[in-house]
């Protein structure tokens, strides 16, 4: 069997959908010349709007009420946390009315089309909590959405998966649902996400200034705990405009999750992916921190990572310029299965794979020296040409599904056998 024979592409594909909309807050100000000695924009703004009379102001509230709530069943109480937010910085009075405290809310908010430009990079685990009784696994899938000003968040699917070549995708909901933070717990942000009907309405927006100009590439993993019982772990990269970092994501439930940035040498970097247990007694992570090579590391702690060791780098054409992992590790009777990407002639991206050895998964025991999925001839453009990238696959069995993005822009899906694959992969 070749490489490219491993894989067999379903009819399915996730498309980005600008109608689904977030509401987030709207902030703006003067250039910093114009600024000097006169009340700030956002003051001036809330001025205009109580200096008109009360008629006009229900007739207002009256305009926007339908299609915001058509969009948006929880747009009044969105508007009026925003209020919440700006009331003390622009000196509100105390006693507005709803209508007012409305107001204001929605227009220092503006409503987002977090995925309308690319809906990619997907990473999938088993539902938590499910039951899977007649063979078939229910599975969630997190996507990297982009909108206006290349801003990411992430976004959820659910699905079943039949363990073979049947997979349904559920229908997302035509709303979107920001984040709100509860509290901060040491150095986790709890996020409630209750207001939330469904898990596809969930969208992890950036809500921290480190995550600015984006969250990106989430990595999900199903965590074991030395109790016995499983914890919903992910690992992203939060971008500000100017620096990236690893950040780690804490599923409490399906409506709760935490956020911290990990620290030490190995974590302002992008592309980290936990294993799914400890091994030795330490948690241990793949990373690529210089940009080209694939990195193990090892921490006791499971957000501080100091050290790290090379132990993959390229080898053949399609990955001379980097490599990198394509989510976590699954583990195998064989050993810990891990999927990666290289980038070769004209930026292309393709996945291979490689296995690790399981009580030591420094030691590299195969890889694939041709490509396992990369893009096709009708499949090169997008949003960013040559692209083919995955942040996770899904083994059950004996059998693998994997989604992966194509051109950065819109996401797929692909079947194949454990079997198949390691007959395909070299000895390193």
């Amino acid at each position: 069997m070749n490489a490219a024979d491993v894989f067999r592409t379903l009819p399915i594909e996730l498309k980005p959908d600008p109608s689904r909309t977030v509401i987030r807050p709207f902030s703006f100000g003067y250039p910093e010349p114009f600024g000097k000695d006169r009340p700030t924009r956002m003051q001036q703004v809330a001025d205009r709007l109580l200096s008109l009379d009360t008629a006009m102001r229900e007739r207002m509230r009256r305009l926007i009420e339908v299609p915001m709530h058509e969009r948006h069943p929880n747009a009044d109480a969105t508007f009026l946390r925003r209020f919440d937010d700006v009331a003390k910085d622009l000196q509100l009075p105390a006693d507005l009315s709803e209508t007012d405290r409305l107001l204001l809310g929605a227009y220092f908010s503006q409503e987002y089309a977090f995925e309308a430009a690319a809906l990619f990079n997907p990473s999938i685990i088993p539902m938590p909590g499910a039951e899977n009784t007649d063979g078939s696994i229910a599975f969630l899938l997190s996507l990297r959405g982009i909108g206006e000003g290349h801003v990411s968040s992430v976004t959820f699917r659910t699905g079943t998966w039949d363990g073979h070549d049947q997979v349904v995708v559920h229908p997302a909901s035509e709303q979107g649902v920001p984040p709100r933070i509860e509290a901060k717990n040491g150095e986790w942000i709890r996020l409630l996400c209750d207001e939330s009907d469904d898990v596809s309405e969930t969208v992890l927006f950036p809500v921290l200034p480190s995550q600015r100009s984006g969250i990106e590439d989430l990595r999900l993993v199903q965590f074991a705990e030395e109790d016995g019982s499983h914890s919903v772990i992910g690992t992203y990269t939060a971008f500000d405009g100017v620096n990236a970092r690893q950040e780690m994501l804490r599923g409490v439930d399906l409506r709760t999750v935490e956020m911290r940035a990990l620290t030490g040498a190995m974590a302002p970097y992008k592309g980290m992916a936990l294993f799914p247990r400890k091994i030795a007694g330490q948690f241990v992570m793949l990373g690529r921190q210089d940009n080209e090579n694939i990195w193990l590391l090892r921490s006791d702690r499971l957000e501080h990572w100091d050290t790290g060791e090379r132990i993959l780098g390229p080898k053949y054409p399609w990955e001379f310029v980097q490599m990198g992992n394509c989510g976590s590790p699954t583990e195998i009777d064989e050993g810990w299965l891990v999927f990666t990407h290289g980038v070769g002639l004209v930026r292309g991206y393709c996945v291979g794979a490689c296995l690790l050895n399981k009580e030591d998964p420094s030691k590299v025991l195969a890889r694939t020296p041709s490509p396992l999925l990369f893009p096709s001839a009708e499949q090169r453009g997008g949003y960013v040409p040559n692209v083919t990238y995955s942040c996770g696959a899904l083994v059950h069995g004996r059998r693998i599904l994997l989604p992966y993005a194509i051109g950065d822009e819109f996401s797929a899906f692909a079947v194949g056998n454990v079997d198949d694959l390691l007959s395909v992969i070299a000895p390193a």
